[in-house]
């Protein structure tokens, strides 16, 4: 009989990910078996010692998928993912439509064939995009303020106060397969294989997941209150008809590079003082070209 091994995180959901892990338990019809994906140090280990019929499912949030992904990224991963919604955000699963934590749902194919990112000379595989400007500025404030605090980060607070107050705009220098631009005032510049991050922003609305292309929306030339004006249409994708401050730009290989270090965020990860970073699709099977044309 095969088991389910339930990876769940102890921090995702505000860490309701613990109980829904145990309840999800009592509705899979094979034995299940719970362990902490952050306590797993040994992915070739934990992974050999699963049987054929074994299968894994991911209880968290975009950042426990995340760090999933990159643990098994260059391992022959032979055993079916799916994957239990139940963390903050949820971008990722709303993306694909599934906006609700009642039935896991496979991710098998989603996590084999990732992109990348370069950033400070390490490279990272992400789900969902890479945040540059006052995201990253965002989640550098929100972890400070957990380990302040217990109660839940107000990231739509952070962001305003930084935008009025905090947070001051770069000079940003984006190259999309060889073609540089230049930015002045630039206040967002994430990178996208999904539509969504932060929580349901929709930064690149147009962006079709694991498609071959990476798209790079960049916030720029406007003043603190025209951004902050703006900055609200981003959950619903109708910032992009601001062509005068925002430009949307797609390819297989984007850089940026900023006038100064600012906090980045991968799937909502944190890395502090960062100048630039390099983004690189992920190749398309040849066998997805076709069903991605139709």
């Amino acid at each position: 009989m095969a088991t389910a091994y339930i990876l769940f995180n102890k921090l995702a959901g505000n860490a309701d990910s613990l109980a829904l892990a145990k309840n999800l338990e009592t509705t899979i019809p094979d034995t299940a078996k719970l362990l902490d994906v952050t306590e797993i140090s040994d992915y070739p280990a934990f992974l050999a010692r699963l049987d054929k019929d074994d299968y894994i499912i991911l209880a968290g949030g975009d950042g426990t998928l995340n760090r999933f992904a990159n643990n098994v990224a260059d391992l022959d991963l032979t055993h079916e993912v799916l994957y239990f919604p139940s963390g903050t955000g949820n971008d990722f699963a709303h993306d694909l439509g599934r906006t609700t934590a009642d039935t896991p749902f496979s991710v098998t194919e989603h996590i084999r064939n990732l992109p990348s990112v370069t950033v400070k000379g390490n490279s990272y595989r992400f789900i969902n995009g890479v945040g540059y400007g006052i995201d990253g500025y965002c989640c550098q404030v929100g972890d400070e303020q957990k380990k302040q605090q217990n109660k839940k980060v107000n990231y739509t607070a952070i962001a305003i106060k930084g935008l009025l107050f905090h947070y001051k705009p770069t000079t940003a220098t984006v190259t999309v397969d060889g073609t540089t631009t230049t930015y002045k005032k630039a206040w967002l510049a994430p990178t996208m294989n999904g539509r969504f991050y932060g929580g349901g922003m929709m930064p690149t609305p147009d962006q079709v997941r694991d498609c071959g292309t990476l798209s790079t929306m960049v916030f720029h030339g406007s003043g603190k209150l025209k951004t902050l004006i703006i900055f609200p249409s981003l959950f619903k994708g109708a910032h992009v008809k601001h062509t005068k401050h925002v430009a949307v730009l797609n390819g297989k290989e984007i850089s940026v590079a900023f006038d100064r270090p600012v906090a980045l965020q991968v799937d909502g990860e944190t890395i502090l003082d960062v100048s630039s970073y390099t983004a690189k699709a992920a190749a398309v099977p040849q066998a997805s070209v076709a069903s991605i044309a139709h």
